[in-house]
């Protein structure tokens, strides 16, 4: 069985599909061979979303999944007033000379 996370993460760049929290139904799996030959057919059912593991004398190798783009475009200057900076940020704290 396939490790799964624990958490699905869901901001920007990295925003998936699954929920990998639920559990799941038992994967497809196709030998390499079998899979170069049905691979067409593989890519349609992980773009429906059914788990496809290729394996390698019966070890799972690697997972077909579809990739997942970004929900919506990057706007610049979108945090704009949401974001503070201390003024002294860039100093070095006094009690830090003997370390510098």
């Amino acid at each position: 069985m396939l490790p799964r996370a624990a958490a699905v993460v869901t901001d920007p760049p990295y925003q998936t599909r699954y929920d990998y929290t639920k559990p799941r139904r038992r994967p497809s799996q196709f030998n390499v061979a079998e899979a170069k030959a049905r691979f067409a057919e593989l890519v349609r059912k992980a773009m429906s979303g059914e788990e496809v593991v290729i394996a390698k004398d019966n070890k799972p190798l690697l997972m077909l999944v579809p990739l997942a783009r970004a929900g919506q475009t990057r706007k610049p200057g979108s945090a704009k007033g949401k974001v503070w900076i201390a003024p002294d940020f860039d100093e070095t704290p006094k009690d830090f000379d003997p370390y510098i």
